[in-house]
């Protein structure tokens, strides 16, 4: 594995476990509770890591997998609608299991290839060129919630993920 590879591994990692630490100790009735005024749930937001990130971008941009684009395809539900009847357990083992089967995707592909799929009904004009770019890309989206869900968690009952002295 390329150093590079190996590093952008590290990061996205890195990134999944503030996801999953921000929300460890939470019960499931916090899990599931509507934390902001648009109905925003913790539980929602990791299905939403799960379908829409790691699923969508590893498994169908990057590795065209037939099963996923025939999802998008057919405009099933987003990852904010996806598992809501799930116990809040089998959305997080969903969510590392996706994660894994991205690992997998990234560890064999050229960072330099272009989309296998590219769904343009979705995006219209804007693109990616090259796997590094969806990598760094996901990297940004996991980080960019994993700060949302520090927000959250100080709010449901004042844990912080970096303390400020």
């Amino acid at each position: 594995m390329t150093d590079e590879r190996a590093n952008l591994l590290r990061y996205l990692r890195i990134q999944r476990e503030h996801v999953l630490g921000a929300l460890e100790g939470l019960d499931e009735e916090t899990l599931r509770r509507p934390i902001l005024p648009s109905g925003w749930t913790c539980l929602a937001l990791l299905s939403h890591l799960t379908h829409d990130d790691e699923r969508f971008w590893f498994r169908g941009v990057i590795a065209r997998d037939q099963e996923v684009i025939d999802a998008v395809e057919r405009r099933e539900p987003n990852g904010w609608k996806q598992g809501s009847d799930l116990p809040a357990e089998e959305v997080f083992a969903r969510y590392r299991a996706e994660a894994a089967l991205s690992d997998a995707v990234l560890a064999e592909c050229d960072l330099d290839a272009a989309p296998t799929w590219w769904p343009e009904y979705v995006f219209g004009t804007w693109r990616l060129d090259s796997v590094r770019q969806i990598v760094l890309h996901h990297i940004t989206e996991t980080a960019t919630h994993a700060g949302h869900l520090d927000v959250v968690r100080e709010l449901v009952d004042g844990a912080q993920w970096i303390i400020q002295d």
